[in-house]
Formats: structure tokens, C-alpha cells, sequence
């Protein structure tokens, strides 16, 4: 490459550090700038979370790497370069397994890699993460300079850092920074992490920024599966209560009487089993946030308590006279149309206002286009591990699949059906493989949701009368009853066991019977 050309790719990275651009195209543009120089099949950067390596921009891998989450600890190749100070190239006949085997795009046989390097990044004196390349070619990397390659860490380490200093002026002050401290170890942890890149989501994360730095009660709505609890946990960890505990209840995974004392506590003696003084989710959420998941559940008469601890603060556990106060922040979540239980007078109206002071939708999975296979990716990667696999990849027509599928559970539903997907895909395996291939047909979704074969029902007339166009509630609903036909057949008519395989309580799946007609 002559020194022109070179400087043709370096000169407009160098000028973008003193532009206001977005951190995506940033990471991207530096991403483009090292395959132009360092040609290779495919390109990453990841930072450091912890324990964990984040993929924050991809060139060359499958769309579901972004989702995927890598502990340092299962990755060795990872973990030597991070150990490293310097650029490193590994042996084509290295016996460390590689993490992006099977990711690196439009591979029909050829799945492993079998050049790769890359470079440690540092800001302000700390690892910050890594970004690497990798190729097919043995001897792709036999003519690459090593100290170019550390030259272009350091160009890669000063766009970091840009994106780094502007976070920090975007704080403006202490409290602001501390917040989002606890926001960033919040979604470090990846059992509370959102994923997703679409405008629906991203309106979201916008709207829990917004509402998580007041103390606004916050009522969470959306679909069965849609992650309302995650949504509860942001935000939580973008409030001032970040610190202090969090605490859940189920209102529908408890009997009528048992919610009072789970909520506000008893003493001993209070009723035939109460043994002992126990404290309650409120005394436990002190200080913090109480969030109540499936509250359209409560039954009136704890709405009417309920009511009375969120306008005064004063709480009275069962069986005692006495009263203490307790600060604690609400969040709710539902699946239901609390509006109209009001109207029908299966819900306080008076308690439905003090729940809806910001309500916050949560899109359907169906809405939010190519995340799915960000969060695909998310599951996969725990199934990895969970299976001792050393990859497992999505075809390209499991992709087209998971892209058509409407999702009627959502998230959980997609969770559960990656999980089943990889078991089976596996058990059907003559000799255990290295790379793990899920293809369409092992994905098993339906032919007429998933865009393939014929439809198995005909369709209703739409909103416009046209027969050829199906109506999606009614379609939805023929489908979610024949789920529940289906795995009460293969459990003997066990509620409680299909409620399990469902991903459900009890009580809700006996409602949707009840709705679908099953009851």
C-alpha cells in the first residue's frame, strides 16, 4: 500500500476525533478503516465488562454476535490476548478453541478459523477490551507488520477514549455520573441486560432514562414474555435508589390469602401458621424500589391497602395495631387492560390512577425487527456454555425463520425455544461436533407464521373484509390455543406441568384458557 493511500485511510479516522458523531458509526468506520489495511474475513471490537467481553461493533460476523455475551474466563484465546501488551498472532494449528468459529458470515462448509490476532486497547492506563481479526486462510496474516497493527491499536484506543471523555461531559455532574455508574453495572450483569438496536428499543432505553432519575410510580405494560421485569431493573438502576435493594413480588403466583402478608408483613400469632413476626416486601424494599410483577392480579381489598401505603407511607402488618412508615418507590407490571377492569369493577379505579402516573409500554418482540437475532444470539451463547459446545450458529435460514416468526410469547418464548432447539439439535448428533449448526427445520416453527409451506388454518377476513388477509389477533389466539391444547395432551391434562413448559404461572395459564374458550 503506497503512503498515500494509507494516508487516505487514517487521515479521515484522525479527523473524526474531533467530531460530534454517533458512537456506532464511530466504532464502524474504524472497523472498515483496519480491514482496509489489514485484509481479513472478519473484524471486532469488544469491551470489557467485568468478567465479560461485550461486542460493540462488528464487520464480517453474523448479526447475532452483537448479542452475544463472552466471559474471558470460557474463551482462552480471548483471555491471552487481554494478558497480552501488544499485538499477538496465534498459530494456525493452535489448539485453543476460537470464538468466532461458525459466526464469520456467508460460510457454506468452511465454519472455523484459521488465522486470527489481534491487540489488547487501552484507555487512561486500563484494559479497556480487544479488538481482533480473524480469517479463513492460514497464512492470511504471513505479510501483516505487527507494529502497524500496534500503531492502528493506538488510533483505536484515542477513538475510545473520545467516545469515553464524551460520556463523562454528557454527565454535567456527580449525581448524574453516579447514576449512570449504576446503570452501566446494572447491565453488566447479563441476567438483567436489554439487548436490542431497533427504534422501539431504543425509545424504550430513551423513556427509562427519562422516568428511572424520578420517583414516579411507574406501571410497565406488554405482552406476556416481553421482559417487563428487565425493563423494572433498568429502571431501578437509573434511579437514585440504584444502591439500595430491589425488591419483586409475583402477585398472581400467590394465593388471595397469603398476598397481604407477603406485602406488608405479619406478626406471630396473626393467623393459623404465623409462627413468627416475618417482615414484608415493603419492610424489605425500605430505601429502595418494590417492583410488582402481574399486579392486575390483586384483589380489592389489598388494592384499597395498597392505596393507603403509597399516599401516606404508613404500613400495618397483619395482626398488629402498630404502624411504621417505609420509603420505598413503586414499579408495577401487567399484561392486562387495567382500564377495563375498571370499568367492569374488577379493579379500584382510585388505585388504577395512583399505578398509572407514567405508564411505559414494552414493544412486542414481533415489532422489533432484527433484535431478535441479537437476542437469539444472547440465549445462544448460555446455551454454549450450558452444553459445553465450543459454538453454536444460526443457518441462514434459522435467521429467515426467527426474522418471520410473529413471536406470540416473545422473549421468553424465543429463550425457551433456543434452549429446546440446541438440546435436540445435539442429541441427534452421531459424534459430538465442535460447531453446532441450528438450522430452520430444527427450529420447528410453524409453516404459516415462519413464511414457509402452505397456511394450516384458513385465514379470518381482515379489518377490510378481504379473506386472503388473515386477522393477526384472531390468528395469534388460534395459535396460542393450540399451544396450550398441545402441551396439556403430552401432560395428561397436568395443569402445573404445562403451565412449566410454557414459561407461565398457574393462574395465568388458566385464565388464557378461560379466555381462549379451553375452560
Amino acid at each position: 500500500m503506497t503512503a498515500k493511500a494509507l494516508l487516505d485511510i487514517l487521515i479521515p479516522l484522525v479527523g473524526d476525533l474531533s467530531r460530534d458523531i454517533p458512537e456506532r458509526d464511530r466504532y464502524d468506520r474504524l472497523l472498515d478503516a483496519m480491514r482496509t489495511l489489514f485484509p481479513c474475513d472478519a473484524a471486532a471490537l469488544l469491551r470489557l465488562e467485568g468478567e465479560i467481553l461485550v461486542p460493540v461493533a462488528i464487520d464480517g460476523l453474523s448479526n447475532d454476535t452483537l448479542g452475544r455475551r463472552f466471559r474471558v474466563s470460557e474463551h482462552p484465546r480471548l483471555q491471552a490476548l487481554l494478558a497480552h501488551r501488544g499485538a499477538l498472532r496465534f498459530p494456525a494449528d493452535s489448539d485453543l478453541p476460537d470464538p468466532y468459529d461458525g459466526l464469520v458470515q456467508n460460510l457454506s462448509e468452511r465454519l472455523e478459523v484459521h488465522d486470527c490476532m489481534g491487540c489488547a486497547l487501552h484507555v487512561a492506563g486500563r484494559p479497556w477490551g480487544l479488538m481482533t481479526l480473524d480469517a479463513l486462510d492460514r497464512a492470511r496474516f504471513d505479510t501483516v507488520d505487527v507494529a502497524s497493527l500496534e500503531a492502528f491499536a493506538s488510533l483505536a484506543a484515542a477513538t475510545v477514549n473520545v467516545v469515553e471523555h464524551l460520556g463523562v461531559l454528557a454527565s454535567r455532574n456527580e449525581h448524574e455520573r453516579r447514576r449512570a455508574e449504576a446503570y452501566r453495572i446494572a447491565a453488566s450483569q447479563t441476567e438483567h441486560e436489554m439487548i436490542g438496536q431497533s427504534a422501539p428499543h431504543r425509545h424504550l432505553v430513551d423513556e427509562i432514562q427519562v422516568v428511572g432519575r424520578s420517583e414516579l410510580t411507574v406501571l410497565i405494560l406488554g405482552e406476556s414474555g416481553v421482559g417487563k421485569e428487565l425493563v423494572a431493573h433498568a429502571i431501578h438502576a437509573a434511579s437514585a435508589r440504584a444502591d439500595k435493594p430491589l425488591i419483586s413480588l409475583n402477585c398472581a403466583a400467590l394465593p388471595d390469602t397469603l398476598v397481604e402478608s407477603e406485602l406488608f408483613g405479619h406478626v406471630r400469632g396473626a393467623f393459623s401458621g404465623a409462627v413468627n413476626d416475618r417482615r414484608g416486601k415493603f419492610d424489605l424494599a425500605d430505601g429502595g424500589t418494590l417492583f410488582l410483577d402481574e399486579v392486575g392480579e390483586l384483589p380489592l381489598a389489598v388494592q384499597a391497602k395498597l392505596l393507603r401505603v403509597l399516599q401516606s407511607g404508613q404500613l400495618q402488618r397483619v395482626g398488629s395495631d402498630r404502624e411504621h412508615r417505609v420509603d420505598v418507590r413503586l414499579i408495577a407490571a401487567t399484561n392486562r387492560n387495567l382500564a377495563e377492569e375498571v370499568k367492569l369493577g374488577r379493579y379500584r379505579a382510585d388505585f388504577y390512577h395512583r399505578l398509572t402516573v407514567y405508564p411505559l409500554s414494552v414493544p412486542p418482540l414481533r415489532e422489533r425487527g432484527r433484535d431478535v437475532l441479537l437476542i437469539a444470539g444472547f440465549f445462544l451463547e448460555q446455551n454454549r456454555a450450558k452444553l459445553g459446545l465450543h459454538s453454536i450458529r444460526l443457518s441462514p435460514d434459522a435467521q429467515t425463520a426467527l426474522l418471520a416468526y410473529p413471536w406470540p410469547g416473545n422473549i421468553r418464548e424465543l429463550e425457551h425455544l433456543i434452549g429446546r432447539t440446541a438440546l435436540r439439535a445435539l442429541a441427534v448428533q452421531p459424534i459430538r461436533p465442535r460447531i453446532l449448526t441450528l438450522t430452520g427445520a430444527d427450529l420447528d416453527l410453524p409453516a404459516d407464521t415462519a413464511g414457509a409451506g402452505k397456511p394450516n388454518h384458513v385465514a379470518a377476513p381482515g379489518p377490510g373484509g378481504d379473506p386472503g388477509v388473515p386477522d393477526l389477533r384472531r390468528a395469534l389466539a388460534d395459535y396460542e390455543r393450540q399451544l396450550i391444547r398441545d402441551s396439556l395432551e403430552r401432560h395428561q391434562n397436568n395443569w402445573a406441568s404445562a403451565a412449566r413448559e410454557l414459561g407461565m404461572d398457574r393462574a395465568n395459564l388458566s385464565r388464557s384458557a378461560k379466555r381462549l374458550g379451553l375452560k
